[in-house]
């Protein structure tokens, strides 16, 4: 079990002061997420509401809002509760300025992979290995691969008894359209 230190709360009012925060049963309607869930995902620190009344009942921001809902999506997309601790807690490593990789930051689950877009880059949250890479860089490496090998094949190739010969290329057959059938049907016939 994750031994996340005790969430640290900001005290608020259950007057007026407090109307910037959302209660729990509202949290619960508007992501249809279960109380139990939030209760689990606070103890554990995996996303800690931003503040607590005197009583002890938790109020979320709507920052918190947006991490929960990206948690829920990642969830919902096939990412394990434990994926996705871990992922926060490589991003939190990765990004010290970044409080919330959950609200803060561009994530997207394609299997159990969690993705971060980030200043044009996209990376695996855990190992932090670049899953893009620059497609005109790649181009030019390719069009330096073909130049060099066009080269060294028309340079002339020495033949088995020494004497040099041109290297002959040999194309395939391009396909073409389908040929036409040897024995068309007599029209003339049809009854």
């Amino acid at each position: 079990m994750d031994q996340s230190p005790a969430p640290a709360f900001d005290t608020v009012s259950t007057g007026s002061a407090g109307s910037d925060y959302f209660r729990t049963r509202e949290v619960v309607d508007l992501l249809d997420l279960s109380r139990r869930q939030l209760q689990y995902w606070a103890k554990t620190g995996l996303i800690v509401p931003s503040a607590c009344t005197p009583g002890g009942h938790h109020r979320y921001s709507f920052d918190d809002l947006v991490a929960l809902k990206a948690t829920k999506r990642l969830i919902d997309a096939g990412v394990s509760v434990q994926k996705i601790r871990r992922s926060v807690q490589a991003l939190q490593a990765l990004f010290p300025q970044v409080g919330r990789p959950l609200g803060e930051l561009v994530l997207v689950a394609t299997g159990d992979v969690v993705l971060v877009f980030q200043d044009g880059t996209v990376f695996e949250a855990i190992t932090g290995q670049e899953w893009v890479f620059p497609v005109a860089d790649f181009e030019r490496e390719v069009l330096a691969y073909r130049a060099g090998h066009q080269s060294a094949k028309r340079a002339p190739a020495k033949a088995s008894n020494g004497s040099t010969e041109e290297t002959k290329r040999i194309d395939p057959e391009k396909p073409g359209p389908r040929r036409a059938r040897k024995a068309e049907k007599n029209w003339s016939q049809a009854g």
